[in-house]
């Protein structure tokens, strides 16, 4: 069985970021499993999260976040690439999983049954999952998914991956990558991860927004909130995800981030990291009023988004003041 890290879903330690006492349990499907994968490498992925200082509100949704594969390479040694899929999935999998490399695959969480209770033989939603272990002839996955390390076997292997056909002919191939270590890259650690994470900082500052964000997306929320009333709670959760549940997830891996370098012994603006960690937890309770007033089919106050807005614009220029 071709297997890269020698993992027991049931012993895995997740990372901190999965752990207790988070405002977002999880971020988005990359993201997340980016961090596990990192981490099953013994790697920090909290240097590389100065990313998400750069997220902007995009016309009708927040920014996607995911980990810039250059900053990956700069700070761990490994780069990823597109796999161009030519066989059958599971083939390419054992291949590159057989070679050392991860997988990082788009598959149907209705098939993934760390998603009980959510998706899992209940709706069809594309996430990214890191291939670890496969055994085509055992029918048997190890991954990285969401919060952790999972494995899944029998039916479930035939279905994710489609062993024995495609389950309807027009049915696409899904995104692949695969993390190959390179090979004159090392990864750095102790006070060099802090050096070549504040660069990175420095880097990731010049692409912050010009314009305050959450202007824009007070402008648009307001717009929408007339029709968002009338929906049921299903477009709650499709308006959420792409909205509030995005910056309120990446602005907490930004308090994080920020925690980590004053633990490294790095001085920071004062009261930056309160401004950040203000952002996520009223986030976190805008989206509860959210619903709520869908429900009720009642209005919603907004001016949580101001001030949210004036904290992060006093934040990210406290950062690019000192750092950019």
């Amino acid at each position: 069985m071709p297997r890269i890290l020698d993992l027991d879903p049931s012993t895995y330690p997740r990372h901190c970021i999965h752990g207790e006492g988070r405002h977002w349990a999880e971020t988005n499907c990359y993201a997340d499993v980016v961090i596990e994968l990192l981490h099953g490498l013994g790697l920090e992925p909290i240097a590389a999260l100065p990313f998400t200082f750069t997220i902007d509100f995009d016309v009708d949704q927040w920014t996607f976040f995911k980990f810039p594969h250059a900053d990956v390479e700069q700070l761990y040694g490994l780069g990823i690439y597109e796999l161009a899929p030519w066989r059958e999935l599971a083939i390419h999998v054992e291949e590159q999983v057989g070679a050392g490399r991860h997988v990082l695959v788009e598959l149907d969480s209705y098939f993934l049954p760390d998603t009980a209770g959510t998706a899992y033989k209940l709706a069809h939603v594309k996430s990214t999952v890191a291939v670890n272990a496969i055994d085509r002839e055992a029918e048997r996955l190890g991954y990285f998914h969401n919060q952790g390390y999972h494995e899944l076997s029998g039916q479930d292997f035939v279905d994710v991956l489609q062993t024995k056909g495609l389950a309807h002919e027009r049915m696409l191939p899904p995104y692949i990558e695969f993390v190959k270590p390179l090979p004159r890259v090392r990864p750095l650690r102790g006070a060099d991860l802090v050096e070549g994470s504040l660069d990175v900082l420095r880097r990731q500052l010049a692409r912050v927004p010009d314009a305050n964000p959450f202007v824009a997306f007070r402008t648009r929320f307001e717009r929408d909130l007339p029709w968002l009333l009338a929906s049921d709670i299903a477009v709650f959760h499709a308006y959420a995800f792409a909205t509030v549940r995005q910056y309120g997830a990446c602005f907490e891996l930004s308090a994080t981030y920020l925690r980590w370098l004053q633990d490294a012994g790095v001085a920071l603006p004062a009261g930056v990291i309160d401004d950040f960690e203000a952002i996520t937890s009223t986030t976190k309770t805008l989206q509860f009023q959210l619903a709520r007033s869908m429900v009720r089919k009642r209005g919603l106050d907004l001016g949580a988004l101001s001030t949210m807005g004036e904290q992060w614009e006093r934040g990210t220029s406290a950062l690019v003041a000192r750092f950019g």
